[in-house]
């Protein structure tokens, strides 16, 4: 490729996932100025579609809004190169930009990294596959000129629904809905879709937050981590692709899962306490758990390796090599879950060992420092090894988080 073509393309913003009050031109580091609305098309092998939607979206918008928007193709390094055919129509359409991730992958990632390098007061997010219906977006916008922070275009409202779905795609996305109101209540129950993926809202509703996604669903982390005083919806018929390939698999539902629960744990009663005493409840509760899932490697193993009915290893060695299996197999739930939101800002091999080395270290220490405690309890405060023990790993996992919290798994630029 030249250096023009290359120049011409955005750079991909790093760090947080977090939206500024002011928009920085991405290429040179000062401030543009800002326009009305800036939409995010987030692509992967979409080369058959991203011509016409292009064409589409520019003649809708145009129309609505002339030189006061800006179309921003976010593309994850596509195969079929969907994002040097968008860099192609650059010419063509001056309102449209193009960035290609090679580092990160995810719809959602995507989208932000997108709002990042955006330039409107106004933030919004199509599909890049036709599925959303373009004409939708004048309804969006008059939505948010009338007074929303968030417009979302739904299936479930008046004047909307979905083409050609069968009648277990149906089931399952009610059942998604429903499951969100049992678990996420005060989120969930302010949309009526909350699967939905077209939407926009004002860049001053997400501001200085910080977002955390999981999958695909980025609505979901928008609202429940946003201020949104005001939401708008509009009805849409949701049609089926006629080029390319669907993207929706079964990892999309336990992503869903998965994110409802991080929001409820990040939203809810526990996030308020924790912030009032300036301790992360609920990152030390999965902690906890994950270490809990280790004592059970650790006895499975222990059992696999010195049982003599099994491979009836030499005691010692069978617990080492137990242990350490326990330690892996908690750095790798703690790396993917309790610590999610840093492992996704350090996502290099480089950085995932330096990461587990600490790890281990700091729980061999906190082996020894339970040793210690077991035995300071049992000899001069209480004469019962159980509650004496109980003690004692109360105060080491309390040490293994605090450490690890402030060592392993720390933001480093």
């Amino acid at each position: 490729m030249s250096k023009n073509k290359t120049d011409s393309l955005l750079a991909v913003p790093c760090g947080s996932l977090q939206i500024s009050e002011l928009s920085p031109n991405t290429t040179t580091g000062v401030i543009s100025q800002s326009i009305q609305f800036s939409l995010v098309i987030p692509t992967y092998k979409e080369r058959d579609n991203i011509e016409k939607i292009v064409k589409i979206l520019s003649q809708v918008l145009d129309e609505f809004m002339p030189k006061d928007y800006e179309l921003i193709v976010v593309d994850d390094d596509s195969p079929d190169r969907t994002w040097e055919v968008a860099q192609s129509l650059m010419d063509e359409y001056p309102q449209l930009r193009v960035m290609r991730r090679q580092q990160e992958k995810g719809l959602s990632s995507a989208v932000i990294r997108g709002w990042q390098a955006a330039r409107g007061n106004v933030l919004g997010v199509i599909d890049g596959d036709l599925q959303h219906p373009p004409e939708v977006l004048t309804q969006l916008l008059r939505g948010i000129q009338q007074g929303a922070d968030l417009a979302v275009a739904s299936r479930n409202v008046e004047g909307g629904g979905v083409s050609s779905w069968s009648v277990v795609r149906r089931f399952l996305s009610r059942g998604a809905q429903v499951l969100g109101l049992i678990i996420l209540p005060g989120v969930v129950g302010r949309i009526s879709d909350p699967m939905s993926g077209y939407f926009m809202v004002r860049r001053s509703a997400l501001s200085g937050v910080t977002l955390n996604p999981v999958g695909y669903k980025i609505l979901l982390e928008v609202v429940g981590r946003g201020r949104m005083r005001s939401i708008a919806e509009v009805g849409y018929v949701f049609c089926e692709r006629k080029q390319g390939e669907s993207k929706v698999t079964w990892k999309q539902y336990v992503d869903y899962i998965h994110h409802l629960l991080r929001l409820r744990l990040a939203t809810g009663r526990v996030r308020q306490f924790s912030q009032k005493i300036g301790f992360p409840i609920g990152r030390f509760l999965r902690f906890g758990l994950v270490g809990l899932s280790g004592v059970f490697v650790d006895m499975a193993v222990l059992y696999l390796l010195s049982d003599p009915t099994t491979l009836a290893l030499p005691l010692t060695r069978s617990k080492i090599i137990a242990g350490e299996i326990a330690i892996f197999n908690n750095f790798l739930l703690n790396d993917a879950w309790t610590f999610a939101d840093v492992s996704m800002e350090q996502q290099g091999w480089s950085q995932r060992l330096k990461r587990f080395f600490k790890f281990n270290i700091i729980c061999l220490a906190g082996l020894m420092l339970n040793v210690l405690v077991l035995n300071l309890v049992f000899n001069f405060l209480i004469p019962n090894r159980y509650i004496a023990n109980l003690i004692a790993i109360a105060i080491a996992t309390i040490w293994n988080f605090w450490v690890n919290l402030k060592l392993s798994w720390r933001v480093t630029e």
